[in-house]
């Protein structure tokens, strides 16, 4: 997604438009309508994808769930109950 600010908006607001390119997004700088500059997030080196999650965390991008990570229980308790609804949706 591309933001455009004209240079006067940009120079106003450059606070709000770094803001914007650390979440991720470009942002393009234009005089009198035309594009002039882009702005845009340095490229890091690949992290794990803990890390990742960790970075997202700490700015505020995702929660953790607060539920006790355990094992997933089965929602279908009788057996062939995926079986009996394929059946009844190609009817």
């Amino acid at each position: 997604m591309s933001l455009v600010y004209s240079t006067y908006e940009a120079k106003a607001r450059f606070s709000e438009v770094i803001r914007q390119v650390r979440e991720g997004k470009v942002v393009t700088v234009s005089y009198r309508g035309e594009p002039v500059a882009e702005i845009r997030a340095i490229r890091r080196e690949p992290q794990t994808i803990e890390a990742h999650l960790d970075e997202l965390e700490r700015r505020g991008v995702i929660v953790p769930s607060g539920q006790p990570k355990g094992s997933l229980r089965t929602l279908a308790r009788r057996p062939g109950a995926l079986k009996r609804f394929l059946d009844d949706r190609n009817e």
